[in-house]
């Protein structure tokens, strides 16, 4: 019997407390179609999380701006990071102290806020979405993203008109795409990484930042889940340091599939088509598609050209038993690990997208982000070729 389907699962509707998707009375056997999706509030929003790209002086002023009309104007409870709210500009400025002092702060890490965000806006780049996307492990809150970073392609507001745009999405039915996140297991061999170990070293379970694993034990013996990662970009397996070629075996459904030799492999969404693996050599999708793109990296091989399959397959990666060396795992660009012999990653679609705001629509959102940051198709445009009738008339 399928335990599951090829088109991957139902997305999630409800995002943070009080954010969904409009129903649609039109959908068909349940399935909406996504250019009418809308948002909606249950209830009004109040808690609004704030985060801006760290290190950019360039960001304070923007940052201020909208703490303090959210908070002034807007009378909503405003969280930012900590270290956001401790930057020495705005400890300098003391016309700003009263807002400030109104800040709600946060760790990562230490404290949890994913059960009381109503909505998020981000200031800066596409790393700025990335991060926001990795404190909300499970439902996701809307996301408005303002282009204030170098590449901005996740970012389609602009600030200077952001009381207006606040505005509307706090009255609803703003336009939103669900971009579809990985959900990722690291599953380590305790057995025989303890087996390897000097008399007397720490078992990895000791030596995992200090800490015992998290998440369940798998169904296997000897084998417990470290990791439980939701990626909206890409899981990246790579050879690390070592100066061999990386060897790992990749699995569909409990299946080999094939062997990556070369620098690594790329597991992405299709949100992530358009980064690292598009530098990579594969195809960009619409993050409305549901499938999984998956990109050697400089393969040792003149045919393994980039795959795309369906997004309710589960994949997994292992380090192939003639490997030379070990291999190393990141979450968009971040938690990095190394991943040994016995080992293994288990990557398919999360039921928890992210649901990005859109400025004007889904479509045309992405494709104006092609041409602006990436030049999609830019080129000197060939001239138009003079008709016979013209030259006739130039002879005479």
């Amino acid at each position: 019997r399928r335990a599951h389907f090829l088109h991957g699962p139902y997305p999630a509707t409800h995002f943070g407390p009080k954010a969904c998707i409009l129903p649609n009375p039109t959908s068909v056997m349940h399935i909406q179609d996504p250019a009418s999706q809308r948002l909606t509030w249950n209830k009004p929003p109040v808690n609004v999380l704030v985060i801006r790209k760290i290190r950019d002086e360039s960001l304070v002023e923007p940052f201020k701006e909208l703490c303090r009309f959210l908070v002034e104007e807007k009378r909503m409870m405003v969280y930012v990071e900590r270290r956001a709210a401790d930057d020495a500009a705005l400890l300098k400025d003391e016309s700003f102290g009263a807002v400030r002092n109104q800040l709600c702060t946060f760790r990562e890490g230490y404290d949890d806020i994913s059960d009381c965000i109503d909505l998020i806006i981000c200031l800066g780049g596409d790393g700025t979405l990335l991060y926001a996307s990795s404190l909300f492990q499970g439902s996701v809150p809307p996301v408005m993203a303002f282009h204030l970073g170098s590449l901005g392609f996740l970012t389609p507001f602009k600030f200077d008109s952001y009381k207006t745009e606040v505005a509307k999405v706090f009255e609803g039915n703003a336009a939103i795409t669900l971009r579809s996140r990985l959900k990722v297991k690291v599953v380590k061999d305790v057995l025989q990484r303890a087996e390897q170990q000097p008399h007397g070293r720490e078992t990895p379970q000791q030596e995992h930042n200090g800490q015992l694993p998290h998440g369940p034990a798998s169904s296997e013996f000897g084998k417990v889940t470290l990791q439980l990662q939701q990626v909206l970009n890409e899981v990246v397996v790579d050879r690390g340091p070592s100066s061999y070629l990386s060897n790992v075996d990749l699995y569909l459904d409990g299946r080999l599939i094939t062997s990556v030799q070369g620098d690594g492999v790329i597991v992405s969404t299709p949100t992530g088509s358009t980064a690292y693996a598009a530098a990579a050599g594969a195809s960009m999708i619409h993050p409305n598609v549901p499938a999984i793109m998956v990109t050697p990296i400089c393969p040792h091989s003149l045919s393994f050209r980039p795959i795309v399959v369906p997004a309710g397959v589960e994949l997994m990666i292992t380090l192939s038993p003639d490997a030379r060396n070990t291999a190393w795992v990141s979450f968009d660009g971040r938690k990095r690990q190394e991943i040994q012999y016995g080992d293994c990653i288990k990557i398919t679609t999360s039921c928890f997208p992210v649901p990005s705001i859109c400025c004007h629509d889904l479509v045309y959102d992405w494709f104006e982000s092609l041409a602006e940051c990436l030049h999609w198709n830019v080129r000197k445009r060939q001239a138009r070729l003079a008709d016979a009738s013209d030259s006739s008339d130039t002879d005479n």
